[in-house]
């Protein structure tokens, strides 16, 4: 059975592949289905709902069920910000350098005790029938002072959890308490009922 991942994101594919292969699905890219989400414009407001857009337009356009990740990282001290607009914070064409100076630019007079921070993940998987499973992880820490490490992406080298920033540790253990990780295992198992509950031909 094949499932279309609704990203062009190569981590996010190789991640969602760990989980999907040992069910005995294929995960397809776009680029390997010969579709384009590029039109898909993300207009909601949560992470659900436009990780709700981008499978549903994936699960339309190839008649496969579709699945789409939305996250990001939401500062205290920013009142959530950046959140869904974690990818464009500094600009349409700014490097991951970028927006960790700019968030440290903004946090340079914030003590610790303020600088709390949570990674959201919302993963959505749509069907051809319409059917949905919806699931949403977090991993909560604080932002440091300044970038450690060059592992992970994203905003990864200045969020610590447990005092470690996620530039600094491995895939395995950045997978085993991350946001997409808690997400991906909660997905697991919802989709593992429904194949069971519905007899699905895997």
């Amino acid at each position: 059975m094949k499932f279309i991942i609704a990203t062009n994101n190569a981590q996010k594919l190789v991640e969602l592949e760990r989980i999907l292969s040992p069910l005995g699905i294929d995960a397809v890219s776009p680029k390997d289905a010969g579709i384009s989400l590029d039109d898909v414009e993300e207009t909601g407001t949560t992470f659900k709902e436009n990780s709700y857009i981008k499978a549903k337009a994936a699960c339309y356009k190839t008649g496969y069920p579709a699945i789409a990740d939305d996250s990001g990282i939401c500062v205290d001290a920013l009142d959530g910000a950046p959140g869904i607009f974690s990818a464009r914070f500094a600009g349409e064409t700014a490097t991951d350098e970028d927006k960790n100076n700019l968030i440290l630019e903004k946090l340079k007079d914030t003590p610790e005790s303020g600088r709390g921070a949570h990674y959201t993940c919302a993963v959505t998987c749509v069907f051809p029938n319409d059917d949905v499973i919806q699931v949403e992880g977090k991993c909560f820490g604080k932002i440091a002072y300044e970038p450690d490490g060059d592992g992970g992406f994203g905003y990864d080298p200045i969020f610590l959890y447990n005092g470690v920033s996620f530039g600094n540790v491995s895939a395995e253990e950045k997978d085993k308490v991350s946001h997409r990780g808690n997400a991906l295992r909660e997905f697991k198992a919802e989709l593992i009922k429904y194949l069971e509950e519905n007899d699905v031909n895997k």
